[in-house]
């Protein structure tokens, strides 16, 4: 297990690491070398629109990966997703700008992060299910939680590597060639994880699965014929986290320097540190889950979530680069209570049959209006409004996830089994 949980933690470090110095290099760069015309603020929110394109593309591929995850087996997908994952990142490395093929640069750019899209759509089910399905049932929470940890270390990463090109060469030299460093670089990463991906075996679950009945319906007919309920509510209960994560490790770093006037670096180095906070609070939030049940520590995560949102901006505000360490850890600390316990929970709420289907599109869904829309309507509410009513927004999508988490059937050490069994007289 303790490998299992090694793996599944490295493959989702890697594959979220190439999407987040996306979102780090359109809050700092890709503004001016993919959008020049459209001058600081106009190219700034294009570049963050292209980062949220990635979320709409997200369900997509937790349906298309789902597919063959639920009928083929997770290995394989996988390995797929990782390796479209680092082509893509490897070729926004590459693109050239639009001082050098114009209007074709920014739509090689959407094009690309599409590919990012589907990939990290498909990875994070399947990552979960190396994990859950091989778990015994009273640990299952603490074991989940590895892929879990792999958004925040990998945002620590990417804030680690974009930190030491500022620190080492001239904004002239950065915003030229310094910013395609992570991107090239994350080759590397890559193939560490195949070789680990590609050394696991099958899940225990799908493999007494495969050797049972095989049903001829479609995993997604399937999963909107008995389980819609779930997905919404699954998707509802995680929309917070999204929201709260995504400000913090996009809009905050464009934030902190285009409005509060800090330096890029001790924006980074400040990112680093709020990173390193949700880490510890996924972990936390898991483990628990254990002990007092998945839908308790989740309502307690976004109950938190709402005093959370309220707080972080008027912290912020104060400008110094303290307070901008503290309001970051904040808005990043306070979600991981309730995202440590999602690696167990979602895959509870699913048969296994069509579980890397339903997983994938409750998480993804979420993605889309956490992840993709909050952080460009905050982008739109302070220069009208002031900061304080992206607080509140994220304060009233943690009222939405509260309410949904409450809804949701608890789960426990034996659901997994429980929901194979209830499928069973129908798959026969």
């Amino acid at each position: 297990m303790r490998r299992i949980a090694m793996a599944s933690m490295t493959g989702t470090v890697i594959e979220f690491y190439d999407f987040f110095i996306y979102g780090t290099a359109a809050a700092l760069v890709f503004n001016k070398v993919f959008f020049p015309e459209l001058g600081a603020a106009a190219g700034t929110a294009l570049a963050l629109a292209t980062f949220g394109v990635a979320f709409v593309a997200r369900p997509f591929g937790s349906i298309l990966f789902g597919h063959f995850g639920d009928r083929l087996g997770r290995k394989g997908t996988l390995v797929t997703t990782l390796l479209m994952m680092g082509l893509s990142t490897l070729a926004i490395g590459l693109l050239p700008t639009a001082g050098t093929i114009g209007v074709a640069a920014p739509i090689l750019l959407v094009v690309l992060r599409i590919v990012q899209g589907l990939a990290v759509g498909g990875e994070w089910a399947g990552a979960t299910l190396l994990t859950a399905e091989n778990s015994p049932g009273k640990a299952r929470g603490r074991y989940a939680l590895f892929p879990q940890l792999g958004p925040s270390v990998a945002f620590s990463l990417a804030s680690t590597t974009f930190l030491i090109t500022a620190l080492t060469m001239s904004p002239e030299a950065f915003q030229s060639w310094g910013w395609r460093v992570p991107f090239i670089g994350s080759v590397v990463l890559v193939g560490v994880g195949l070789y680990v991906r590609l050394k696991l075996e099958e899940t225990a679950a799908f493999k007494e699965k495969a050797a049972g009945p095989v049903s001829t319906s479609l995993p997604i007919a399937d999963v909107f014929r008995t389980r819609t309920r779930a997905v919404l509510l699954g998707a509802g209960s995680t929309t917070a986290v999204f929201a709260f994560f995504y400000i913090g490790v996009t809009y905050l770093t464009t934030y902190g320097t285009a409005e509060l006037g800090l330096a890029r670096t001790t924006v980074l180095a400040m990112g680093i540190i709020g990173g390193l906070v949700f880490a510890a609070t996924t972990i936390l939030g898991a483990i628990a889950s254990d002990r007092i049940g998945r839908r308790t520590m989740v309502v307690i995560g976004n109950a938190l979530s709402v005093v959370g949102g309220l707080v972080a901006f008027p912290i912020l505000d104060v400008g110094t680069p303290l307070a901008f360490g503290i309001g970051i850890s904040v808005v990043l600390g306070v979600v991981g209570f309730a995202y440590g316990p999602i690696g167990a929970q979602l895959p509870e709420l699913f048969p296994t049959r069509y579980r890397y289907t339903g997983a994938g599109i409750a998480y993804n869904l979420a993605g889309v209006l956490g992840g993709g829309v909050i952080p460009l309507v905050a982008a739109a509410l302070v220069p009208a409004y002031g900061s304080f009513a992206i607080g509140l927004v994220l304060a009233g999508v943690s009222l939405l996830s509260l309410g949904c988490a409450i809804a949701l059937p608890r789960t426990d050490a034996d659901s997994l089994a429980d929901q194979d069994a209830l499928v069973a007289p129908a798959v026969a």
